[in-house]
């Protein structure tokens, strides 16, 4: 089986249009998916995408549900979304606890993967919250309690700093990427990625699973069109979904 849920991604904004005296409104919807969608299918993995607005209700709710995929990934989708299934919110009625799920989900041997962004580990404005959660427990990362958004709009290129089957074949310097989310490498974390002194890519085992996390974002704004249009992008996500899945 090489099949993987993605969760998170997408965004609506709406505007408001001030002429004088005059308004009026417009929005927007958007994805952020599509460059990681394209480099797993093109390595032979079917992606079942859930975008944001649909995770509440549409995120898998029991374990053979969630069973049916080898990795999960979130992908800057903060952890109310997968809280607050619309039952509970709107009705007051009882739903499983989904990061609770998805502990249990590797500790079975499923694997797990965290990708940054604004809501990603804890986010602008710690909004994220995974802080404490069953997702800080499973991935081999300790967050920050506070905004770990670290901009840095002039770019950064990260170093690569172990050799890791993650990276084979992949040139130690990275392209350029505008940001990241701060965290550090707890005790059953390898970090293979870095930059000045933090880690951008750290792996790990929680159970009979494999988890990561990538500091970074896998599409714009913070993943620059050097990251994403880089000879090796697709690569990278091949190789860490396939240590993931223990393929490799």
């Amino acid at each position: 089986m090489k099949k993987i849920l993605l969760a998170g991604e997408s965004w609506e904004t709406f505007s408001i249009h001030i002429k004088g005296f005059d308004t009026f409104f417009t929005s927007k919807y958007e994805e952020g998916a599509k460059w990681l969608i394209e480099a797993l299918e093109e390595a032979d993995y079917e992606v079942d995408f859930i975008p944001n607005q649909h995770a509440a209700s549409k995120f898998p709710t029991e374990i053979e549900e969630i069973s049916q995929y080898d990795t999960v990934i979130l992908s800057d989708i903060g952890s109310n979304t997968l809280l607050l299934h619309p039952d509970t919110f709107e009705k007051s009625i009882s739903t499983p606890n989904r990061l609770k799920l998805i502990r249990e989900y590797v500790k079975e041997g499923g694997s797990f993967l965290m990708i940054g962004g604004y809501m990603s580990f804890q986010g602008i404005d710690a909004k994220s919250k995974y802080k404490n959660s069953p997702i800080e427990e499973i991935l081999p990362v300790v967050m920050m309690a506070t905004d770990d958004r670290v901009e840095v709009p002039e770019g950064m290129y990260p170093e690569a700093v172990k050799e890791h089957a993650v990276l084979e074949g992949i040139e130690y310097k990275w392209p350029m990427l505008l940001g990241y989310n701060k965290f550090a490498a707890d005790e059953k974390g390898e970090v293979l990625v870095e930059y000045d002194g933090d880690p951008l890519v750290v792996v790990g085992k929680y159970g009979k699973g494999r988890t990561a996390a990538f500091a970074s974002d896998c599409a714009p704004h913070w993943g620059s069109p050097e990251f994403v249009e880089w000879d090796n992008y697709g690569k990278f996500w091949a190789q860490l979904i396939g240590w993931l899945r223990k393929d490799i």
